[in-house]
């Protein structure tokens, strides 16, 4: 057999729109750059729960033989929910709520495949968002995906969605941003999330709780929503409310009940101020939005989790001395950081007491049900209010009020004369040891 002219010997010549140009290959565009530098940091995520599965033709046996039914067995289920991101070298990752939240087991797996356990740290229900954090071993770092600048948005760009479903590797779509300020029906649940994203780039629930990029890789949005009334439309939570919530998590309020004041900006090094109350113990020190944060307490910080360890110190101190960078000057400030008991006694007047499960037991509560009034401050705003001690504080402006920290997360958020109302349950000795409880409200304004 003669294959006469067909140059078999030499290799084919590849068409000119698929050439190498200067030993660049053209496939690798700015799309491929982008999902290149964030999918290293995009894991899947499964739960699982522990169920009781009972046979019904091994009950009916044992009901027709007149023996004791057997207690189940216990099984395991386990549901590939979603994707998350890492956001932080350490291993915490971002995702929404309504993946984690129905399983008592996380387990998420990286892009590498690695496959690691992860607890829940926090959440915001009412964002749909929840913080992981990986279990790993001392000293072990993860790729952490870069964050957007807020509103750094541009209607119109492409847009690339990311996930990770169902643990089988990663997953892209490409789109536009086709809003900056939309408001979808959230079903039964109330979501506070005033300006959603949205996309074309298809969004299904296995991307749910993955990243949102732009052609720099950076995280502009968290995949959360389709629009199943429409072809083609996906939702984000914004960078700027994931940056919020990241930097809530990571607080000196929420993670030591100590009010700070300020807010920093996540993806920011060195870190950057984001927001100061009016008021707060930063404030007061002289903290501004855009300082940036060189030290705390004599050492440098990378990233928002050596920020929350080093601001309180080993010594669980109350004083943070910050070394901080305003515009070219450099400049020491020093904090003093208000715990959340004296923050509740400068504000209504009121010392509290958590419940715990004896005392709750005896006013016929759960321990975390409300906090016991101990004292009243005379002239203050609560004794103004006839707030007495043996009362039971269960919510502030319908915030519930399980411990210390929600009052205090509470109070920090209103002005100083602003009002607050009071949910307090007042008991009635009713003899013999009993007690009955009445609901009742108290106004009172802030000082």
């Amino acid at each position: 057999m003669v294959f006469a002219g067909l140059g078999l010997a030499a290799p084919l010549a590849p068409p000119p729109g698929l050439a190498q140009q200067g030993g660049t290959d053209v496939r690798r565009d700015a799309t491929v750059v982008a999902v290149e530098r964030a999918m290293p940091s995009v894991v899947n995520i499964a739960t699982s729960s522990m169920v009781e599965y009972r046979d019904f033709y091994d009950d009916l046996l044992r009901d027709f033989f007149g023996q004791p039914r057997g207690r189940g067995r216990a099984e395991e289920q386990v549901q590939s929910l979603g994707s998350g991101v890492i956001v932080d070298e350490d291993g915490y990752i971002i995702s929404n709520w309504h993946v984690v939240s129905r399983g008592s087991r996380v387990q998420v797996k990286l892009a590498d495949d690695r496959l690691y356990e992860a607890d829940k740290i926090f959440a915001t229900t009412r964002s749909d968002l929840a913080l992981l954090k990986l279990r790993a071993k001392p000293g072990e770092k993860f790729p952490a995906i870069k964050l957007a600048p807020d509103d750094d948005l541009l209607l119109g760009e492409t847009v690339i969605a990311l996930g990770n479903p169902f643990g089988l590797g990663g997953s892209v779509s490409r789109g536009i941003l086709s809003s900056k300020t939309r408001r979808p029906e959230s079903g039964d649940e109330p979501l506070n999330i005033a300006d959603w994203l949205q996309t074309d780039a298809a969004i299904n629930p296995g991307n749910s709780g993955g990243p949102l990029i732009n052609l720099r890789g950076e995280l502009i949005g968290l995949n959360v929503a389709v629009y199943r009334q429409g072809q083609g439309i996906g939702f984000a939570i914004p960078v700027k409310q994931v940056a919020a919530a990241l930097a809530q998590f990571f607080s000196p309020e929420l993670n030591y009940s100590l009010w700070f004041g300020a807010t920093l900006k996540p993806g920011t090094l060195p870190l950057e101020i984001g927001t100061v109350q009016p008021g707060s113990p930063a404030a007061k020190a002289g903290l501004k939005p855009g300082d940036r944060v060189l030290e705390v307490n004599g050492r440098g910080v990378k990233n928002l989790v050596e920020f929350n360890e080093f601001i309180v110190g080993s010594g669980g101190g109350k004083e943070a001395r910050f070394l901080v960078l305003d515009g070219s000057r450099r400049r020491p400030v020093t904090v003093a950081m208000t715990p959340f008991e004296e923050v509740i006694r400068q504000r209504t007047g009121l010392t509290l007491a958590e419940l715990n499960p004896s005392a709750a037991a005896r006013l016929g509560l759960r321990a975390g049900q409300g906090m016991l009034v101990q004292a009243v401050e005379r002239g203050s705003p609560a004794a103004k209010a006839e707030v007495q001690p043996g009362m039971v504080l269960t919510a502030i402006n319908q915030i519930a009020t399980g411990e210390l920290r929600d009052a205090g997360l509470a109070l920090i958020g209103i002005a100083p004369g602003g009002k607050a109302t009071l949910g307090v349950l007042v008991p009635r000795p009713l003899g013999g040891g009993y007690v009955q409880l009445r609901q009742g409200t108290a106004e009172i304004e802030v000082r």
